[in-house]
């Protein structure tokens, strides 16, 4: 496992690069979604205003005018805390930099590179707007297209999807967000894809309305988008190890060198019960019977780790302590490892990418993508969550996760409107004949 960039470039490369330290291995892959997520739906976006499916708008601005007051404190916040937090965080020397997290929220950081790059940024700012100040400043129209807009697509969608996914996270753990709630709200850790993707939803409803794109045409736009961010957040998961990963598989067990053997049923039940209390408070379960797992042994053609990976220096620490291991963190693994589901849902979602790429020019009636994308995404999700850890209501009938009552929903919803929406269709057509 690679918790920060650090560790991958020490392992892959050979390279000591102790600044990569700081760069969460998660976070860089979530980063890399976002962008592929950015150039396909502005490759469709494109596609349908050639089409002529998506219409431009005209925009009225003010140009000629200096840089206000305004705009050179906002340049200043901005290019302070920068060199405060983050540049700081890579110069500073203190303990707290070891965990970026702690570092960021506390109020240490490097003052004179924050006032510095502060000073520059407001600068550059009022250097932009001086070299294109006009005598009279003058109003004029520009042409707007939606693909001009992914940019704050992207940021809403981001900045929303993080609200939400924290949200439903702390829904799904309500008894450990009430226990520390402050730690639990600002914590990076804990993140549910529906929650994201709900309220990223609203609130680029809202925006596509307010700017007059159409919202069908949208959808379906981000439909193949959404999909592959979600595969390259997955690999993000699997590298990370960050926690979202599978049951127990009981055909294995983890060796100290971080290797998976095939035990038989009595050598699964005594490394069980050799690590009794990480399993019962894990799970929070009372008796190891009822930890959940699965026997599967890897066919010849598969390596091992396919079906039962330990996940070794996971990002969370979880697990028991590695034998011989020296790193300050990260020296953790699981005593038996388990299902890689983050894994298995990026190979999925590649294909589900595939698959709706290709269904771009096939289906002509306006939001039945985004439907077929609730379908698939909703399917591949209630299956993985088979054998996948996670949290059920246990006062709700066959004690579902949330993930299971969403993703149904999801199929629910994807079935009724791609039939409403294609039988809509076919009587505008019979009437329009």
């Amino acid at each position: 496992m690679y918790p920060n960039l650090y560790y991958a470039f020490r392992d892959l490369f050979g390279l000591e690069l102790r600044g990569l330290r700081f760069v969460n291995t998660f976070g860089f892959f979530v980063a890399l979604s976002f962008l592929a997520a950015a150039w396909v739906l502005t490759t469709e976006l494109k596609r349908r205003e050639r089409a002529g499916l998506l219409p431009s708008q005209d925009v009225k601005i003010m140009v000629g005018k200096p840089a206000s007051m305004g705009d050179i404190l906002l340049n200043f916040i901005l290019g302070f805390i920068l060199g405060y937090k983050m540049v700081g965080l890579f110069l500073s020397n203190s303990p707290t930099a070891e965990d970026p997290q702690a570092f960021i929220f506390s109020s240490e950081g490097n003052w004179p590179i924050g006032i510095g790059l502060g000073l520059l940024f407001a600068g550059i700012k009022w250097w932009e707007k001086n070299k294109q100040k006009l005598d009279k400043p003058e109003e004029r129209v520009v042409r707007i297209w939606p693909h001009d807009r992914v940019g704050d697509l992207v940021i809403y969608a981001a900045l929303f999807g993080f609200l939400g996914a924290k949200i439903f996270h702390n829904l799904e753990n309500w008894d450990s967000f009430w226990a520390n709630p402050i730690e639990a709200l600002l914590s990076f850790d804990g993140l549910t894809f529906y929650g994201g993707l709900i309220c990223a939803a609203v609130a680029i409803y809202f925006y596509a309305r307010k700017h007059k794109i159409g919202f069908k045409h949208l959808c379906d736009a981000v439909a193949p988008g959404l999909m592959i961010a979600y595969a390259i957040g997955r690999l993000g998961c699997q590298s990370a190890g960050d926690g979202d990963w599978g049951i127990l598989n009981s055909a294995y067990v983890t060796t100290p060198e971080s290797k998976v053997v095939l035990v038989d049923t009595a050598q699964f039940k005594q490394a069980l019960q050799n690590n009794s209390r990480f399993y019962t408070k894990t799970f929070q379960v009372e008796s190891l019977d009822q930890v959940h797992h699965k026997s599967v042994k890897a066919p010849s053609w598969i390596p091992d780790w396919m079906v039962a990976y330990p996940y070794p220096h996971n990002v969370i620490s979880e697990g028991v302590p590695i034998p011989g291991c020296n790193e300050p963190k990260y020296c953790n693994q699981l005593p038996i490892p388990v299902f890689p589901t983050p894994f298995y849902e990026a190979v999925v979602g590649m294909l589900l990418f595939v698959l709706l790429w290709s269904l771009r020019y096939r289906l002509k009636v306006p939001g039945t993508m985004f439907a077929i994308y609730l379908i698939v995404n909703g399917i591949e999700r209630f299956f993985i969550e088979k054998i996948r850890v996670n949290t059920t209501y246990k006062n709700l009938p066959f004690q579902p996760t949330q993930a299971e009552l969403i993703s149904s929903c999801l199929v629910i919803a994807g079935i009724v409107l791609y039939v409403y929406l294609s039988r809509r269709k076919t009587a505008q057509e019979a009437i329009g004949q």
